[in-house]
């Protein structure tokens, strides 16, 4: 096939990657109903704004402009619960906070889905006492579990991909259906792991260096 040869000052041919919709040679695209939908599923989640410790903050730095959350569509973090469809419980969850983040989760619109960012979201953590949860998984559904303590903007934006390739090609709704409740993915952590700490310890005008273990 030969390139076409353009004169000088004729308008260059549309494509789709330059013009987008405009661009189209034939406006016609053919699918399944439920591929469509989960498409769209897919591609509207917008999360609720909801922090409940040291977790949130890391969420905060996933929506700034260095990890830049917005890619996804995704930067909209929705002040109303019915604006919202997807929850991120970040932190640990209080035995008082636990029916007021249920009221915010029943208030959501369906489908809805649940993160639980973080040790302490997902079972506790270190907090193993009366007045924390024992996991957010007693109060409302969860369907991808983020590991760390907190779990770095990374980790967390791996745990959102890891949503969106679910809700695509329908494995998280087939969990759903088998577990009766959330769909338990469980992701892995691929934050980068922190250098050793040096601890300098003074000996006559010198410095000890030691690694901690």
């Amino acid at each position: 096939m030969s390139p076409k040869l353009i004169t000088p000052g004729e308008p260059p041919e549309k494509t789709f990657l330059t013009d987008g919709l405009e661009g189209l040679q034939h406006n016609v695209l053919t699918g399944t109903l439920e591929g469509l939908v989960k498409w769209a599923r897919q591609k509207s989640l917008w999360p609720a704004t909801f922090g409940l410790a040291c977790c949130a903050i890391e969420m905060m730095a996933a929506g700034g402009a260095h990890y830049d959350l917005a890619r996804y569509g995704m930067e909209v973090f929705r002040a109303s619960p019915r604006q919202a469809d997807l929850m991120i419980v970040a932190g640990r969850v209080s035995q008082k906070m636990a029916p007021v983040l249920r009221q915010i989760h029943d208030q959501m619109m369906e489908p809805k889905w649940v993160i639980s960012m973080g040790v302490c979201a997902s079972s506790g953590g270190m907090f193993n006492n009366y007045a924390l949860v024992q996991g957010v998984d007693q109060v409302v559904p969860v369907d991808v579990y983020v590991p760390g303590c907190p779990p770095g903007p990374q980790t967390l934006m791996h745990g959102i991909l890891t949503l969106y390739d679910s809700i695509q090609t329908g494995d998280l709704t087939r969990r759903r259906d088998a577990n009766g409740g959330g769909a338990g993915i469980e992701v892995a952590a691929v934050d980068g792991q922190p250098e050793p700490v040096s601890l300098g310890t003074p000996s006559r005008g010198h410095v000890t260096v030691l690694e901690q273990a």
